[in-house]
């Protein structure tokens, strides 16, 4: 490398180390997320490596790290590869010996509240931006995620493990995949506890970024063996507008709160129904969601619309972001996926333990 091409070099650094991570609020150089840095004659060309491929602000990073490059005396020409490494929250899963950088679980108060097509929604999303990713139904007595992913049984089993399912790229696995349809389960919790721990050790998962937990409602024996069995990396509350919602999305909240998991937010769905004639009708009051994170100190990651489709698609088997991602409700759903990616990208970042180190190359 001539002098001309390495003075380039320091001085690429220097630029991209005034662009910031919006969510992370550090530069890109501090926080290790630019590798592969070569400067042939007036190019430039290295990679951003980001903290998840879900990321919702990697249009606006690569726009301004493009800019502060090109801004360069000597660079004319800048190729910028992005890419994702997503973080463990550095939880030890070593008794379980699950390679399980993140486990969420999505939660409410009571049932029909829209948890599970929550779960589907956002599980695809981070599947289809990159990530790998797993959806996990811990909905023992109501296993609905078989229908909403549109599969009905397992694959064959490979050695001392069951494989899960798939589809739109997430590893599924639920108890309806093992049960008749119309067969009821009549369990107690001890059994509930091995039903769900077997979920989780009898399945190989493989290596996921992200492990979604579609937890039962309310705050019973599953949601306590769930969090018994796995260190979760947080939780977040799905919640309609009334109150009645309301009140029973606080339980949950507050289960999570009283065995210390993180919550990473409050959604509200079903939230309002826009008219044919533009009018806005909250058909289950409104707010009542916002309301509910403000009250609790926890942010409010999204509202999401009442659309036929989303209930359709779920019956087919066909998630809503899928179908039609540019719709209202697809669209929130994708916003609410990435806010939930990047927040568990700041708190994995946020661990004391974890030290950006200033490299590049």
């Amino acid at each position: 490398m001539n002098d001309k091409n390495k003075n380039l070099e320091e001085e690429v650094i220097q630029a991209l180390s005034k662009v910031q991570e919006p969510e992370l609020h550090n530069d890109l150089i501090s926080l290790n997320m630019v590798r592969d840095l070569e400067v042939v004659g007036d190019q430039a060309a290295f990679t951003i490596v980001l903290t998840t491929p879900a990321c919702p602000l990697k249009e606006q990073i690569l726009k301004e790290a493009k800019e502060a490059v090109l801004a360069i005396d000597g660079i004319n020409q800048v190729d910028i590869t992005m890419d994702a490494n997503v973080p463990s929250d550095g939880r030890s899963r070593g008794l379980l010996e699950l390679p399980i950088k993140n486990a969420i679980a999505v939660a409410s108060g009571k049932g029909g509240v829209g948890k599970s097509t929550v779960s589907v929604n956002i599980a695809v999303v981070l599947a289809k931006s990159g990530a790998k990713v797993g959806l996990l139904d811990a909905d023992i007595y109501g296993p609905n995620i078989p229908v909403m992913m549109g599969v009905d049984h397992l694959p064959p089993i490979e050695g001392e493990k069951m494989l899960p399912a798939q589809a739109y790229g997430v590893k599924i696995m639920s108890i309806g995949f093992l049960v008749k349809t119309d067969q009821p389960l009549i369990w107690r919790g001890p059994m509930l506890h091995s039903a769900i721990r077997q979920f989780l050790t009898d399945v190989n998962w493989g290596e996921l970024d992200y492990l979604i937990v579609d937890l039962p409602p309310g705050t019973g024996d599953a949601a306590l063996s769930l969090v018994q069995s796995l260190p979760l990396t947080g939780g977040l509350i799905v919640t309609l507008p009334q109150q009645v919602s309301l009140d029973d999305a606080r339980r949950s909240l507050e289960m999570f709160r009283q065995l210390n998991v993180n919550i990473f937010g409050v959604v509200e769905n079903m939230s309002y129904l826009d008219l044919p004639n533009g009018e806005r009708l909250d058909i289950f009051g409104s707010g009542g969601g916002e309301r509910l994170a403000n009250e609790s100190g926890v942010p409010f990651i999204g509202a999401i619309p009442v659309d036929p489709a989303v209930r359709e698609g779920g019956d087919a088997g066909k998630p809503i972001v899928i179908t039609d991602p540019d719709s209202p409700a697809g669209h929130s759903l994708i916003s609410i996926a990435e806010q939930l990616a990047a927040r568990i990208s700041v708190a994995a970042m946020q661990r004391e333990d974890v030290i950006p180190i200033k490299m590049v190359g």
